[in-house]
Order: structure tokens, then C-alpha cells, then sequence
């Protein structure tokens, strides 16, 4: 692979301070499994009485690993959890190899870790098609579980990095009854995002007691509105994997109703998404489109993908030029329903268009000088109805192509 891009300019300033999540012990290794000089393999361990829920990609060809932990997320067992991650091979498209992978690294994490291979839930990221030359990992596991507890979640968010140009976190604390819950979790991701679930890799912790079944209801429907709403390329990863483990450590028992680690849960959820984005490959703008007044929910989200993932408005987003045109095209090919003498258009708080036609009081200079800025709003009122979406994605430069052109070199 190439040199490393240089930090993303839409990048935070650092990696933020997280909460201490109770119940979760971390350790990373330099396994060699693709890359040299740095750390490679993250594992998670959760304590006894642990559950943990997902969400996985939905591609026709997604990894042994995801295929895995789809057939296990929903098991139980009060004797805990572990997550362990690779970056640098996807073990995408290895046929039966792969499911042999899988299955060696589960059976290695178990055995040191004490744990059932049903607790054990593996991800991996980074080329497709090539053999995951497992051993490298199986023959650190060892030294991986004796140095549980060794490692932070940014050690952790570092380890899972491809063509990131940052480690990715977020947490927060909600008060349930009055006591203090924490939420905190690590993503990868820059390239190869489309919503489809997540196209990344996701690992959220809370030391909240909660029982399986509600967390996954949980993710399931936070995941639409934050993971699913992203977008920086359109190509929808094999390996998307969202875990979100639940230690207990907290005592404090969270039930469906408890809005404030709804909330909490969501905002973490949303930050790393929005970080995802900020680290698009390339990018130097981030972009929420907002589309409202559709027919349905269903066609303001269509309408609003449409506008994101147009290598037209992402490339004149770029150049820093309002061409306001590619987004009526985009809203006019996408499919859902639409009415040219309804249509009105926003960048920023400018009005640019207005029941189909250029607004009277429109200034290009404006416009042109609003687009200047790293960070961008673009929003459509359909004028048909009141359904509404927010997407985020974000401009499409040459460093995308740079990056992706000489990936496997």
C-alpha cells in the first residue's frame, strides 16, 4: 500500500477524552498481517454477564467474519464477550479459507481467553480476494490476552486503521436514576462508504445493564439515522461490521423507555459516523444535505443519496463552485417523486431556487464565497409533502482517486 495520506483537514483537533467504560478490558499487537512498523490486531474483552448487539452489512458478498458474527450475535452466555479485530485483509472473497481463518482466530481467542468460540466475534478490513494469513494473528494471541487492560480505546482505534487519516472515538455519560451510565466507542473508516448498514467498522461500549433483545432494538433503529446516512464514494464495503457490546458493570439497568441512553447512545453513534465522513478519502468539505417536503421519509432519503453520491455536486463542491443545476439533475434521476415547479434549493441560508426557478434575489457571489467553507448545507424543499432526510457526505477531489489508484501497491 502507499504512503499514508496526510491527516484530513476536517479531522478533530484530537482524539477526544472518553469515559472509562467499566467491564472492558483492550490490548493491540503488531501481528504483521499487512502493514509493518505498527499495530495491527485489537482485542476487546468484556466481562462476565455481557451482551452484545449489531449490525451487519447487507452486500451479497460479505466476509466470513461478518457471516460469523451475524450467526452468533444473538446468543448468550453469562460469561462474557470478546471482539478481535485486523486490519489490512478484509478476509473477503477467500471461499472456504476464509471461514477457516475464522474459525482458527476464534478458537485461539477462546482457548486463551477462557470464553466459548460462540462469544468470540471477529472483523477484519483492508484488501479483498487475498488469503488472511491467520497464523500471524492466532500466534499473538497469547501475548494479546496477557496484555488486556495494557491498551486505551485510542490504541485500540489506531489498530483498526486502513486509509484512515485519524483514530476515530466518541463517548458520553447519561444519568439513568440519577447514576451515571458511560458510553464510549471507536470506528474505522475513510473509503468504500456507502449506507447499507455501516460501511465501516464500529465498536461501541457502555457499562449500562441492559438485556440483549433491547439493545439490539436500540442499534437497529439508531442505526438508520446516524450510520445509514452517510455516504463518501457509494461502494458499500463486504466487511461493514457495528457491534455494540453491553458489560452491566454499571448496575444500572436500562429498559426501552430509558430516553437518556437512547440519546446518549445515538449522539456517539452520530459523532463516529460524522467522523467516517470527515475522513472521506480526499475529502477537504463535509456536506449535509438536507432534503424536506418529499412525498414520504422513503423519497425525501432517495432524493437526498441522490444529491450525495453524485460525482457532479461532489466535484463541484470541490471547486468550491454553487452550481446549483447538478442538484436539480440529481434530484430529477433519482427516482422518487419530484415536481420541477414545487422544487426549491438552499446553500446555506441562501435561497437559490424557488418553485422551479432561479430565486430573484440570488447572488452568485454569495453563494460562491459560502462555498468556501470546510463545511457546507445544502437543502431541498420537494414542496409535495413532509417527508424529510439528512444525509452526510462529502466532496470528491483527486486525492480520492491518488489514494485508491495505487491501494494494493
Amino acid at each position: 500500500m502507499g504512503a499514508t495520506p496526510p491527516r484530513s483537514p476536517l479531522a478533530p483537533a484530537a482524539f477526544p477524552a472518553l469515559p472509562e467504560v467499566g467491564g472492558l478490558s483492550l490490548a493491540t499487537i503488531e501481528a504483521g498481517v499487512r502493514y509493518e512498523g505498527r499495530t495491527d490486531v485489537m482485542l476487546a474483552r468484556l466481562a462476565p454477564g455481557s451482551v452484545v448487539a449489531g449490525a451487519f452489512t447487507r452486500s451479497a458478498t460479505r466476509s466470513a467474519n461478518v457471516l460469523d458474527c451475524q450467526a452468533k450475535i444473538a446468543t448468550h452466555s453469562d460469561e462474557g464477550a470478546a471482539i478481535i479485530v485486523n486490519s489490512g485483509n478484509s478476509n473477503a472473497f477467500t471461499g472456504k479459507a476464509g471461514d477457516g481463518s475464522v474459525s482458527a482466530i476464534c478458537e485461539a481467542v477462546a482457548k486463551a481467553t477462557g470464553l466459548p468460540a460462540s462469544r468470540v466475534f471477529t472483523s477484519a478490513t483492508g484488501v479483498i480476494g487475498e488469503r488472511l494469513p491467520h497464523d500471524r494473528i492466532t500466534g499473538k494471541v497469547k501475548d494479546l490476552t496477557a496484555a488486556l487492560g495494557s491498551a486505551s480505546l485510542e490504541d485500540a482505534a489506531a489498530a483498526i486503521m486502513t486509509t484512515d487519516t485519524f483514530p476515530k472515538g466518541a463517548g458520553t455519560t447519561v444519568q439513568i436514576d440519577g447514576q451515571p451510565v458511560h458510553i464510549a466507542g471507536i470506528a474505522k473508516g475513510s473509503g468504500m462508504i456507502a449506507p447499507d448498514m455501516a460501511t465501516m467498522l464500529v465498536y461501541i461500549f457502555t457499562d449500562a445493564a441492559i438485556d440483549q433483545p433491547t439493545l439490539q432494538t436500540m442499534v437497529s433503529a439508531l442505526n438508520d439515522k446516524t450510520f445509514n446516512c452517510i455516504t463518501v464514494d457509494s461502494d458499500t464495503s463486504t466487511s461493514d461490521t457495528l457491534l455494540v457490546g453491553a458489560t452491566g458493570a454499571s448496575g444500572i439497568r436500562v429498559t426501552d423507555i430509558s430516553v437518556g441512553f437512547m440519546e446518549g447512545l445515538r449522539s456517539v453513534m452520530l459523532d463516529l459516523a460524522h467522523q467516517v465522513v470527515r475522513d472521506g478519502e480526499g475529502a477537504t468539505k463535509f456536506v449535509e444535505v438536507s432534503v424536506t417536503g418529499a412525498a414520504s421519509d422513503a423519497d425525501a432519503r432517495t432524493h437526498a443519496l441522490a444529491i450525495a453520491n453524485s460525482p457532479l455536486v461532489k466535484t463541484a463542491i470541490a471547486g468550491e463552485d454553487p452550481n446549483w443545476g447538478r442538484v436539480v439533475m440529481a434530484v430529477g434521476k433519482s427516482g422518487a417523486k419530484a415536481d420541477r415547479d414545487t422544487l426549491s434549493i438552499w446553500f446555506g441560508d441562501t435561497l437559490v431556487a424557488k418553485d422551479g426557478w432561479i430565486s430573484q434575489d440570488y447572488s452568485e457571489e454569495k453563494v460562491a464565497a459560502y462555498m468556501k467553507n470546510p463545511e457546507l448545507v445544502l437543502h431541498v424543499d420537494l414542496g409535495l409533502g413532509g417527508g424529510t432526510a439528512h444525509v452526510w457526505t462529502c466532496d470528491l477531489t483527486h486525492g480520492y482517486i491518488d489514494i485508491n489508484a495505487d491501494y494494493r501497491s
